[in-house]
């Protein structure tokens, strides 16, 4: 998703990196040559200091400038402007030949081995009623943010298929539900280590998708016509998640600290 809105952002970046979570009035400021983006979204690294992304970006934007061409898995009615506004700038054909998801005849491939009792679970349930709830193969929380999901999960009482990886938690800690979470929702919610998400989010039963909004997961999801839950985490996802709220207004951004009763509402 990133290099859609390669045309402005080196530009910003260039500026500073984004203010800390404490400054909370420079946050929310929008830029503006790259509306409807703020400060707080723009691409950021939890591992890489801010120098090294904005240099990372510079260099694609010229290696871009330099090739006879740049391909984008994303297709023009979604993309239009921001796909002429990238021909203008680096002043080479641009190909928008996806969904690549959707036309691709190749095999699914996975790093993790997915857990495909899931879809016999999804078809016990009844349409559109599901949240699907995955944070993709990188993104990790912290064990109070787990506990506040799994409890917000099960207050809500809709039913839920739970994507919960072997490392979700930062570091090395083990991953642990809260006490009694299973019974709770025993017989509404399902948690798998992995699941087959293109296929889940095509099943009739789906009628959510709580993402961290990776562009493969966007597209997936727009693709299956699945509203989205937005909780992006680094890199193009806070871009990705606006364009969901603001642009295609096809779901909303869940900001600030996670806690059970907002994740219930």
């Amino acid at each position: 998703g990133l290099p859609r809105r390669l045309h402005g952002l080196p530009g910003a970046l260039r500026q500073g990196p984004p203010p800390t979570t404490r400054d909370h009035s420079q946050l929310n400021m929008p830029l503006d040559d790259l509306q409807p983006l703020r400060v707080r979204d723009m691409v950021f690294s939890t591992t890489s200091p801010h120098e090294t992304i904005s240099t990372c970006l510079e260099c694609i934007v010229e290696s871009v400038r330099c090739s006879s061409g740049v391909i984008f898995s994303t297709f023009c009615d979604l993309e239009d402007v921001e796909l002429q506004k990238v021909n203008d700038s680096v002043g080479v054909p641009v190909y928008a030949i996806g969904p690549l998801h959707k036309i691709s005849s190749g095999p699914q491939s996975s790093l993790l081995a997915p857990d495909r009792t899931c879809l016999d679970w999804l078809d016990k349930q009844e349409d559109e009623s599901v949240l699907f709830v995955s944070f993709g193969s990188l993104a990790s929380m912290d064990k109070e943010e787990l506990m506040e999901t799994a409890l917000g999960l099960a207050n809500s009482r809709i039913p839920f298929l739970w994507v919960i990886r072997h490392d979700l938690l930062h570091g090395s800690e083990k991953v642990g539900l809260p006490d009694g979470f299973e019974e709770a929702v025993q017989g509404t919610g399902m948690v798998v280590s992995w699941a087959p998400q293109q296929e889940v989010l095509g099943h009739q039963a789906v009628g959510g998708f709580w993402t961290h909004n990776g562009w493969n997961s966007t597209l997936e999801s727009i693709s299956e016509g699945v509203p989205m839950l937005c909780r992006p985490h680094f890199a193009d996802q806070m871009i990705n998640a606006r364009y969901v709220q603001e642009v295609w207004k096809i779901g909303f951004e869940l900001e600030g600290k996670l806690e059970r009763g907002e994740i219930e509402r």
